[in-house]
């Protein structure tokens, strides 16, 4: 079908609305075929962020004895990883979209923007599988200890995991656009993701990132992701801090980010088979 060519900020979601039903199956063959060959399956859900956190645990709080605010570290750590995962899981696989879909892209025509958003959407399946495991450890010593309090924060977690979800999207879809023309930018990202997660309060809590000295500390100000964990955790177990300005920042952030992402996303699926 012949078009006007679109404006700068013609986003095209009305177009990825009609092609809803497509989205749906795009998160069914990710969620199917990740685990499909494995003999464990699903179960990997489940022993990836649990193994993660006892290496945490082990590492961490057993050998190098880094304080974890008074929280049983399992709880601590694994509250760090759940969400964290999400985040770290859908901004790899997204910033690989185009590179990976080039064949199925020049094949038919359907709104590119659906495969990134399946994938945002298939890893919040896993997330929600990720999150009942550390519901789960969540309530043992909540019930079992006094040193977790819970509080009222923590309805905020669907903002929360929206807010993750907006970045990874955001992120992968500028990665995903210039990966196509520098592929480099992918061994570098997954390279930047491992370091990211040293600039977050996954293992250390917020106030001991903070007390670094003034370059890393502004850098770490800066991260729009340390509100969104410092939050989750804060909200589950009563540690840390939360303030409403900080996580009020990473919602600008998310939505600049992703308004950002769309755009370039739209501009190079009109020309990336010419350089995939």
């Amino acid at each position: 079908m012949i078009q006007p060519r679109t404006r700068l900020l013609d986003l095209g979601l009305r177009e990825v609305w009609r092609y809803r039903d497509l989205v749906m199956l795009f998160v069914r063959r990710d969620f199917v075929s990740t685990y499909k060959q494995t003999i464990l399956g699903p179960i990997w859900f489940f022993v990836q962020p649990l193994l993660t956190t006892i290496t945490y645990v082990v590492v961490f709080s057993g050998i190098a004895n880094l304080d974890t605010g008074g929280v049983p570290p399992l709880a601590f750590y694994l509250a760090g990883v759940t969400i964290w995962n999400y985040f770290a899981q859908a901004l790899t696989a997204t910033s690989s979209v185009f590179t990976a879909n080039a064949a199925i892209f020049g094949k038919v025509y359907f709104p590119r923007l659906t495969m990134p958003l399946s994938i945002v959407l298939s890893n919040l399946v896993r997330f929600g599988i990720q999150l009942g495991l550390f519901l789960v450890v969540w309530a043992y010593f909540t019930l079992t200890t006094e040193a977790i309090h819970p509080n009222s924060a923590l309805l905020l977690t669907p903002l929360l995991v929206v807010l993750m979800g907006g970045l990874a999207l955001g992120l992968g879809m500028i990665f995903s656009a210039l990966t196509t023309k520098y592929r480099d930018l992918a061994m570098l990202l997954t390279f930047g993701v491992q370091l990211l997660m040293y600039a977050t309060p996954v293992i250390l809590p917020l106030s001991k990132l903070l007390s670094l000295p003034n370059p890393y500390r502004w850098f770490i100000l800066a991260n729009p992701l340390n509100p969104i964990v410092e939050t989750f955790r804060y909200g589950f177990l009563g540690t840390g801090s939360f303030s409403w300005a900080y996580l009020g920042y990473s919602l600008v952030a998310t939505v600049v980010i992703l308004l950002l992402g769309t755009v370039v996303f739209n501009k190079v699926e009109k020309s990336f088979t010419d350089t995939v």
